[in-house]
């Protein structure tokens, strides 16, 4: 069974820095483009950034120039550096592939950033 688990989530002051970590199980991981989500309280979930097979990337505007996402296809893995930290980052984020398939939604990783 496909499952995706985020880690790499924490408290961090403003201005700091979290590297966010996905791994995937199943073969499909290396011929899906993937993204990363966040969900903030009383918020919908948006897409902040994805990654595809080749290593296209696009980020939502108000990340561009503070967060990278980046994959290892070996690994199985795809990662968010998120740099420069504001509290308006603060939410729940979760991997999945792009487009979103429900049936993936895994966790998430508290990510907290205090001003």
């Amino acid at each position: 069974q496909v499952q995706l688990v985020e880690s790499g989530g924490g408290l961090v002051q403003a201005g700091g820095s979290l590297r966010l970590s996905c791994a995937a199980s199943g073969s499909f991981f290396s011929i899906n483009a993937m993204g990363w989500y966040r969900q903030a309280p009383g918020k919908q979930r948006e897409l902040v950034a994805r990654i595809t097979r080749g290593g296209n990337t696009n980020y939502r505007d108000s990340v561009k120039g503070r967060f990278t996402i980046s994959r290892d296809n070996a690994k199985n893995t795809v990662y968010l550096q998120m740099n420069n930290l504001k509290p308006e980052d603060t939410a729940v984020y979760y991997c999945n592939i792009w487009p979103a398939r429900e049936n993936l939604w895994g966790q998430g990783t508290q990510v907290t950033v205090s001003s």
